[in-house]
């Protein structure tokens, strides 16, 4: 049924160029230089950025669709899954059929239309819960997460071609700004208060703890407030909104019938030559040993998606769907920003106590970016 409905909307000769571009060899680019090229923002430079991207997104883009046609246990066939597998084949033949750029106007024609495909796929992540949410309605009960690794797997790398896919574009559309923020190249930070942005990032996810518990304990946050280092700010706040989110939950949870007041969650930032380290501290009882291998699965989420399985999916209006609220991909997609830079997100935690985030972030910025 899948393949009938992508050879009814799609024509076999587009088919055909996905597999032939998703073959070829992509290119994996460093945060290092990201920022040395973006530092000088010239016309140029800007025609040479987007003539690299017209030649490497349909690459990343085309894996993707071959990865959503051969997923197993007819996750394919989901119609969340149609649908999302529908926007990347639209993505891929818009780039496809983008003329050659050759000057400034090109450029600039060329960065409106990738723009417009970052904002197509701004609802994938919701949209794939929903698919895996299909999925799981029709499993058996009895099939163990263990089993349906593949689908890990494969959520794992789409995931994180999707980081790196928008990251590119986004980065690329940002060197447009004729008025950048200070020590900004694009998305990049040159000197980012990783306080700072720790201090932003719970204060959000306090409020939404206080919207939905009627209280948020402290967030107490310890380190060098001088500190900066090289870093994308919004994927640092996001990792950090995601923990301390997952903190406070827990901490209330743990003190709702108690005449105590809840201890604070603790953030110590720690910079190393290699690694800036960030620990997120709780004391909301821990989770069981038997429990943490699933913390990072997609498949074994309790929270919610905002999406469900009667939503019309051709109507429904996206753009009031948080990014990672509420429907437990926070831990797994906050790993995978962690690793696209070379860093790492551990989880340590003492049942009966409480938990230990450690989020390292490379300082060296040189690994190039994991290439699914």
């Amino acid at each position: 049924m899948a393949a009938k409905k992508l050879y009814e909307s799609f024509s076999k000769e587009l088919i055909e160029e996905v597999h032939r571009w998703g073959s070829m060899k992509q290119t994996g680019v460093s945060l290092k230089y990201m920022m040395e090229f973006g530092s000088k923002p010239t016309p140029r430079n800007l025609l040479i950025s987007s003539q690299f991207l017209h030649k490497e997104l349909p690459m990343r883009i085309a894996r993707r669709v071959i990865d959503l046609q051969t997923l197993p246990y007819g996750l394919s066939l989901k119609p969340a899954v149609l649908k999302v597998r529908d926007w990347y084949l639209d993505s891929f033949r818009d780039l496809r059929s983008f003329p050659d750029i050759k000057d400034e106007n090109d450029e600039l024609e060329f960065t409106k239309m990738i723009n417009l495909v970052k904002v197509r796929h701004n609802n994938v992540v919701p949209m794939m819960a929903l698919g895996v949410q299909q999925l799981k309605k029709d499993l058996h009960p009895k099939i163990d997460y263990k089993d349906l690794d593949e689908i890990h797997q494969f959520l794992d790398r789409f995931y994180m071609s999707r980081i790196g896919i928008r990251m590119l574009i986004g980065q690329h559309v940002a060197l447009h700004d004729p008025n950048p923020p200070p020590d900004c190249v694009g998305y990049i930070h040159t000197k980012m208060s990783p306080l700072e942005v720790a201090r932003d990032a719970s204060e959000d996810a306090r409020s939404i703890c206080l919207r939905e518990y009627g209280s948020a304990p402290k967030v107490n946050i310890y380190g060098d407030p001088n500190f900066t280092f090289l870093y994308v700010p919004t994927h640092l706040h996001l990792m950090v909104f995601e923990l301390v989110k997952n903190s406070l939950r827990a901490v209330e949870e743990r003190f709702v019938d108690s005449d105590k007041v809840p201890p604070p969650v603790r953030i110590i930032v720690a910079d190393g030559l290699e690694d800036v380290t960030i620990k997120i501290s709780d004391e909301g009882g821990g989770i069981p040993r038997s429990g943490l291998p699933k913390i990072f699965t997609y498949l074994y989420s309790t929270a919610r998606n905002p999406l469900d399985e009667h939503s019309d999916l051709d109507t429904i209006d996206l753009a009031t769907v948080s990014t990672l609220a509420g429907y437990g991909y926070g831990l797994p997609i906050s790993r995978l920003y962690a690793r696209y830079f070379g860093g790492d997100l551990q989880i340590i935690s003492m049942e009966g106590y409480g938990t230990d985030a450690y989020l390292h972030l490379s300082r060296l910025g040189d690994s190039q970016e994991p290439l699914p």
